[in-house]
Order: structure tokens, then C-alpha cells, then sequence
């Protein structure tokens, strides 16, 4: 495989293709080919981009329409049909049926846009600089969201000190049984404390980027109650982990909270276009006109795709249903590979579509899913020490492929350890001739 090109002349900053060191060619569902044919399982799906899977034969056809018919590309924050068809399938499909009452931004297209603007609109609202991130969070990597984003590697990379955002210890951080939410209220009941009075508190209800932590729903409300005694917006970073991947259209509807600001990006385009929202309650859209804007926050394109997502697998709750039986299958496979090879001193974890196997020996993970994309199934790592063997495939995989994957993962794991694979109980494994 000849990568000299993108050695010579691509930066040093580039990241997934160390990982992947192929030239992919083409992408269908929740397969990639690479130019010499070989195809492989993603089970990284953009890192939560392509919940719906690559072209998406659906989405694709309606996006070719609008394309063909001269349909607006670039609008800026002009009216176009297409946002207004997205707006109205927005609210009909998601918003009313789940009782959200939220006004919409389009900040700009990425998911730290979209952050940078719930930050700013927090901090004119309460009138204080300070917001409440929590340890191993992943917000963005703009400047103020990386001053809220808890990893290492992308804060070391700034440049300049990294403010007004205080660190608090994430559900589970501490162990087992303790509860995290009472230390934030005790700090912040002590004036003495030395932490300046938050505008917010952000948070990801599973943290993908620092290793899928997850959160348990009465972690969540009792978060939102301390941010309603306190005078903070909660803010739910829903950027990787909605949209469907962790069960539900927005991570936090179980939990039965109700936030006061959501960001949502990756997976809102539905086919990998750039797109990101803000979503906050009426109260709060104190924006003046132009006070926060971007050239390229009227993608029409995304806007097309998104309503056809929401159109093709959010009219009915039956999408969820295929979601929570997927998830079943994941996790029963990863809690066999636990059980199964105790010599790896594995653990699994996740909700949803977002699951993972976290190894007691960082380098483990690393090895495994090196191994992985070996026999063909691209999966990547995360966490704070790339512990993490983070399972993310597009949620309209095919079961069979799914199996096939999980297959992969385990037997990736045998050969690591250099032991014979432990034949499941529970799961029946369906070949895939398409991956070699």
C-alpha cells in the first residue's frame, strides 16, 4: 500500500491513517474497500459520524435530487427550503414527541463550533466565565472547548493557558459506591472553595473520547438538580454519543432529565456531511442578530440528508428497538471475551451502540485492534492511556456483519494473547465472505 504521498506532503498532525495505513477507495453500509479491493468491517463509523452507515442508499437518493434540481449548496443563515423542511421534520419527529420545548442555532459545522457557541451563550446568560467540565471529557479542540476537554494530548497542544473551565471528578472517577455529584455540591456550598461560581456545568452522558464512562441516569439527575440550586446551565454534550447511538434519539431521554442546552453535530447530517446544532430552551436565546456567526453554517446539503435521516429511521420508535437488540448482541460478545480470557483481565462497558472492552494493561488494547484491522475489521482505541477498544458500528449494520466483526474482535483478542479462542456459549458467529 503506497502512503508516500500523504508522508510527503500531508502534516505530521494527521492521526487515523497511523492507525489504518491503507488507501481506502470506496465505502457502502457498514463496509470499507480499500484500492487493492480488500473490504473491512467499521466498527468506527467516522467516530460516530455515519450512525446511518456509508452512502446510505436513502439519504443518497434524496441528496442527488436536490443536487440535480439546482437545489441552494450554501446559504449562510438565509432561508432556504431546505431548512425549513428540516426544521419542520425536526420538531415534528423529535421534539414534540419526546415533550422538548427548544429553540434551534446552527452555529457552524463541526461539533466544536457547536460547543464554543453553548459555552458563550452560557456565560452571557449568568454572567460568569466559569463553567464545570468534568474528568476525561472530550469537548472540542477550539479554544474554548479544549479549556473544557480533559485529555492531555489535546491540551498540551494549545499553545497558551487554558481558562475559566474548573475540573470536576466524572461518575466512577472516584470508585465504586462514591458519589461525585456531592463533592461539586460541596465546593460549591464553600465560598471558600476557591472555585469561582460557574455559568454551566458540560457534560457527556458517556464519554467517548476519554474511554466510554458512563454515566448512570441518577448521576444525571442529580447533576441537574445541583445545576437548578446553584443557578447553572446544564449543558448535555450529545455530540458523539446522539442521534441514536447510545439507544435513544438524545443520550439523556431515560434519565429523564431535561437540559438546558444540547450540542449535537456528528451524526445530525445523517450521511457525514458537516452539520451541528444548538439546542436551547426559549428563555435562554438572548443572541442579538450576527452576535455569534460562520460562513458555513447553512450547509443545505447536510440539511437535506438530516431531514431524510429523521424521515427514514425516526418516524416510528422501531429504529430503537433494532438499536437495543444490536446492543444485546455487542454486549453479551464482549462480556464472553471477559469471562472467556481472564488472563487479559479485560473489562466491557458501554450503553447503546457505544460499547467498549477496557484492558488492565494499556498496550493490550493497542495490539488488539491492530490485530483487528488486520483480519479486517477497523476498530480504534480510546481513554486516557488508549486503554480502550471503543466499538462504535453504524447502528444500521446488518446482524450478520455485526456478528462477523465481534468475531473478528474476539479472535484478535486469542491471538494477543496467545491463547486458543474460548468458543462463546450464547452467540452464534455468521461467516462474512466479503472481509478476507
Amino acid at each position: 500500500m503506497n502512503l508516500e504521498i500523504f508522508e510527503r506532503l500531508e502534516s505530521e498532525v494527521r492521526g487515523y491513517i497511523r492507525s489504518f495505513p491503507v488507501v481506502f477507495a470506496k465505502a457502502q453500509g457498514a463496509t470499507l474497500t480499500d484500492e487493492e479491493g480488500r473490504q473491512y468491517i467499521d466498527f468506527f463509523a467516522g467516530a460516530g459520524t455515519l450512525n446511518y452507515g456509508h452512502n446510505n442508499p436513502a439519504l443518497k437518493r434524496r441528496l442527488l435530487e436536490y443536487i440535480e434540481a439546482d437545489g441552494v449548496v450554501h446559504g449562510l443563515d438565509m432561508a432556504t427550503v431546505a431548512k425549513k423542511e428540516f426544521l419542520e421534520t425536526f420538531e415534528r419527529l423529535i421534539l414534540r414527541p419526546r415533550g422538548f420545548d427548544y429553540k434551534i442555532q446552527f452555529p457552524g459545522p463541526t461539533g466544536t463550533n457547536a460547543v464554543e457557541a453553548a459555552l458563550k451563550l452560557a456565560r452571557q446568560l449568568k454572567g460568569r466565565p466559569n463553567v464545570i467540565s468534568f474528568t476525561n471529557g472530550f469537548h472540542g479542540v477550539s479554544g474554548g472547548s479544549l479549556a473544557a476537554t480533559g485529555n492531555a494530548k489535546f491540551r498540551g497542544a494549545a499553545g497558551m493557558p487554558l481558562a475559566n473551565a474548573t475540573f470536576m471528578p466524572y461518575d466512577g472517577y472516584l470508585g465504586e459506591g462514591m458519589d461525585t455529584t456531592a463533592y461539586l455540591e460541596r465546593v460549591l456550598a464553600d465560598r471558600s472553595s476557591g472555585v469561582e461560581a460557574p455559568a454551566a456545568a458540560i457534560v457527556e452522558t458517556v464519554q467517548g473520547e476519554g474511554g466510554v464512562n458512563v454515566a448512570s441516569f441518577r448521576w444525571l439527575r442529580a447533576l441537574e438538580q445541583l445545576c437548578r440550586r446553584h443557578d447553572m446551565l446544564l449543558i448535555v454534550d450529545d455530540i458523539q454519543v446522539g442521534c441514536g447511538r447510545a439507544g435513544t434519539f438524545f443520550s439523556f431521554e431515560n434519565a429523564g432529565i431535561a437540559p438546558d442546552i444540547v450540542t449535537l453535530s456528528k451524526s445530525i447530517s445523517g450521511f457525514g456531511l458537516p452539520m451541528s446544532l444548538v439546542l436551547m430552551k426559549p428563555q435562554y436565546d438572548i443572541w442579538a442578530p450576527g452576535a455569534h456567526n460562520g460562513t458555513f453554517r447553512g450547509n443545505n446539503l447536510a440539511f437535506v440528508t438530516a431531514r431524510s435521516a429523521l424521515q427514514q429511521y425516526w418516524a416510528t420508535r422501531e429504529f430503537e428497538d433494532t438499536i437495543r437488540r444490536k446492543a444485546n448482541i455487542m454486549g453479551s460478545c464482549l462480556e464472553h471475551i471477559v469471562r472467556g480470557y481472564p488472563q487479559g483481565r479485560f473489562a466491557a462497558r458501554g450503553r447503546g451502540m457505544i460499547q467498549a472492552l477496557t484492558a488492565e494493561n494499556p498496550e493490550l488494547a493497542g495490539r488488539i485492534a491492530a490485530r483487528a484491522f488486520e483480519a479486517g475489521l477497523v476498530v480504534e482505541t480510546s481513554g486516557s492511556q488508549d486503554q480502550v477498544v471503543k466499538l462504535l458500528p453504524p447502528l444500521t449494520i446488518d446482524e450478520p456483519l455485526l456478528r462477523r466483526g465481534l468475531e473478528i474482535l474476539e479472535r484478535s483478542a486469542a491471538d494477543v494473547l496467545g491463547v486458543s479462542r474460548t468458543e462463546p456459549e450464547k452467540i452464534r458467529f455468521i461467516n462474512f465472505r466479503g472481509v478476507r
